[in-house]
């Protein structure tokens, strides 16, 4: 579940490539709508397909499907090429979404080496999120969407080539990829998801992830406290440094018990509500913690996910909780279209975030 926007410049300037090519605020809205049904529609599916083939496979597969879903903007910079290029965009998350995490924990096979490795790996891929975001902005003085597109694509080919080199347990020499042997997957795998352990697992490692949707709001709120428009950029490097710290963190405390989880989302709900409704922008600095105890949840949400499945439908149920995690984005979006204050409505959006701090249990 690690964020597709890593080291892409194009992830802070897409909205103003298609806004400068004419596109209306419906038309933009619209090619978001597309990402997210083709993402809906193709989670589950790629993640059994992933643990009916080759995880290795369909991961290099789909960061080029990314890439070329790129490229698409660049050359064919219009409605129908931006829709295709979301399209492929969409359907390259999801064959992406949980393979590389499988494999990892294939390798290791222990939850806390998982969180290690993972912790770093976020933290990495945070940081390359903050440095892209700060070039993204030379890069376009000097060569314009051009030069941003082409860094874009070649970070993600990159990104697919390097994949190549990672380890893989061939499943067609055991379990052909027909059509019983995977429909025989999904099955197992959703079976696998909705019951016992796995369940409460599977419900926190899809709940958590889904409240970082929040970064969405987090101009809106630092305007709330007017904060400049200068300053903004200045508030999501804050943000991002703490979420690279709460990943650090992560990787060196041990997740095989639910304390550590159940006490950050505990301490994220708090530090949460608190900045939102401080009337002053020192607020923005309590928000920026809450976000980065969201990403220490996250990561050990992940790990006890990974630590509770027994079946080999390992990527189907990753793929589950990627999915939930877009549901409960989009509740939180729904909510966040109450005609309420917006620090009020992060406040309240603490509530929820309290209430997953008490699912996480040792299992038994």
């Amino acid at each position: 579940m690690r964020a597709c926007a890593e080291g892409v410049l194009l992830y802070p300037v897409y909205a103003l490539l298609f806004a400068d090519t004419g596109l209306t605020t419906a038309e933009i809205s619209s090619l978001f709508a597309i990402w997210s049904v083709v993402s809906f529609a193709c989670e589950i599916p790629a993640g059994a397909l992933a643990d009916t083939w080759s995880r290795k496979r369909l991961y290099v597969l789909g960061e080029f499907t990314t890439a070329t879903g790129f490229a698409l903007w660049l050359i064919w910079p219009s409605y129908p090429g931006f829709a295709l290029g979301f399209a492929l965009w969409g359907l390259g998350g999801a064959l992406s979404s949980g393979t590389l995490e499988s494999i990892v924990y294939d390798e290791l096979g222990d939850s806390t080496a998982y969180a290690e490795v993972i912790g770093r790996a976020d933290t990495t891929g945070l940081l390359a999120m903050l440095g892209a975001t700060l070039l993204a902005a030379p890069a376009f003085t000097h060569g314009g969407y051009p030069l941003v597109g082409a860094i874009s694509i070649a970070t993600v080919t990159l990104g697919g080539l390097l994949a190549l080199g990672l380890p893989d347990f061939d499943r067609t020499s055991e379990s052909p990829a027909s059509t019983s042997g995977y429909l025989s997957t999904l099955r197992s795998g959703l079976t696998e998801a909705t019951g016992g352990n796995v369940a409460r697992a599977v419900l926190v490692a899809a709940a958590v992830p889904g409240f970082s949707a929040l970064d969405e709001y987090l101009p809106l709120l630092a305007g709330d406290k007017r904060a400049s428009t200068a300053q903004v950029p200045l508030l999501f490097a804050v943000t991002a440094l703490a979420m690279a710290a709460g990943s650090a963190l992560a990787g060196r405390i041990p997740p095989a018990t639910p304390r550590p989880l159940a006490v950050a989302l505990l301490l994220a709900s708090v530090t949460l509500a608190t900045g939102a409704l401080v009337p002053h922008l020192a607020g923005m600095m309590l928000v920026s913690a809450a976000f980065g105890l969201l990403q220490f949840a996250m990561v050990h949400a992940e790990s006890r996910l990974q630590e509770s499945i027994a079946g080999p439908s390992r990527t189907t149920i990753l793929s589950v909780a990627g999915f939930g995690a877009e549901v409960f984005a989009v509740l939180l979006y729904a909510g966040f279209a109450l005609p309420l204050p917006l620090p009020l409505l992060f406040a309240l959006s603490a509530i929820p975030l309290l209430l997953t701090a008490f699912l996480p249990r040792r299992s038994s």
